[in-house]
């Protein structure tokens, strides 16, 4: 039985990886943030006989000596923990810089000493900004368009320092832009179908124009599991990609015909990033995945929005509809 450390597993794509990491035989050592409420967040909900398989460790991604703790005797780590919210990033970006780059310093250095087997740090497509040409390969440019891109652009590049300074044997996954059930308010998909299910008539919303390659979070989470298996992803940087695209106006005209048709949208100055800071355009490539593993998407676009829709219905109470989340 292999063992996996999933870092930020208490989050959202993070307690979906631990689901299926179980479910793939693994046994999960699951990194939650520490916190007095003695609250695993997302990890809470899951079935009784997953959580039989998983070994909470609460500790901060930021403090090096816990996260060595962590990393003792693993045979593979997925490294998922940072700070994501790009409006709180123009607020605090030391936290960002603290939590992502030297967070994932700490994964790495514990990892080398330890001589880990495998480790996949997480990226994001927003490392790429606006898309120069699409679909958006992993030889696009680099632009941090926002202090929270700025650090995830760092953490790559002290990956990728690591593995041909050290031999670390990593790679760098590459999410775009991620969606379903127990994802943050702070999302545009959870943003909109709250507003929506709590009977709201007018939807607040930022920019309309921009696109986005929205993929679900079973097939990210599948995606990680693939690339883990083959060893020719190491050294490497992957998108998980659909290589479709969708305008936010579009997906919330969608969302708006299938829940409230008679809501409308309206804009929202404070839900609006700084001109030079928008990412107009993200439409990723999967080829390379699909070249080095076996990943295949197993959801359309619309059974995926499905799932969510339905999940958001049973677990509005858990979320504060009223406020707006940065």
């Amino acid at each position: 039985m292999k063992t996996a450390l999933v870092t930020g597993a208490d989050g959202f794509i993070g307690s979906h990886l631990t689901e299926a990491l179980v479910n793939n035989g693994y046994k999960v050592r699951a990194f939650s943030y520490y916190n007095s409420f003695n609250s695993w967040g997302w990890l809470d909900t899951l079935p009784k006989e997953i959580m039989n398989e998983v070994e909470v460790f609460s500790g901060d991604i930021r403090d090096p000596n816990g996260v060595r703790a962590s990393l003792k005797s693993m045979d593979e780590v997925f490294h998922l923990a940072a700070l994501i919210a790009i409006p709180f990033s123009y607020h605090s970006p030391d936290t960002y810089v603290d939590t992502n780059i030297k967070g994932t310093l700490n994964v790495l250095q514990a990892a080398k000493d330890l001589q880990t087997s495998r480790i996949l740090i997480t990226s994001t497509s927003e490392v790429y900004g606006t898309a120069q040409y699409v679909p958006m390969d992993e030889s696009h440019p680099y632009q941090g368009q926002s202090p929270y891109s700025a650090t995830k652009i760092g953490a790559d590049r002290m990956a990728e320092a690591f593995y041909k300074s050290f031999q670390v044997p990593i790679t760098i996954v590459r999410p775009f832009n991620t969606y379903g059930p127990r994802q943050s308010a702070r999302a545009v998909i959870p943003t909109i179908i709250t507003q929506l299910l709590s009977g709201k008539e007018e939807i607040k919303l930022g920019a309309l124009s921009p696109t986005r390659d929205f993929n679900y979070v079973k097939d990210t989470v599948n995606g990680f599991i693939e690339i883990a298996k083959s060893t020719k992803t190491i050294g490497e940087e992957i998108n998980i990609a659909t290589e479709n695209e969708i305008s936010i106006e579009n997906l919330a005209n969608e969302l708006i015909k299938q829940i409230n048709s008679s809501a409308r949208i309206i804009s929202d100055e404070q839900r609006y990033r700084p001109e030079l800071s928008e990412v107009n355009r993200l439409f990723g490539s999967n080829k390379k995945l699909k070249e080095l593993t076996e990943w295949k998407m197993n959801y359309s676009f619309e059974d995926g929005m499905a799932e969510t829709v339905s999940w958001f219905r049973q677990n509005l109470d858990r979320y504060k509809t009223d406020i707006y989340n940065l």
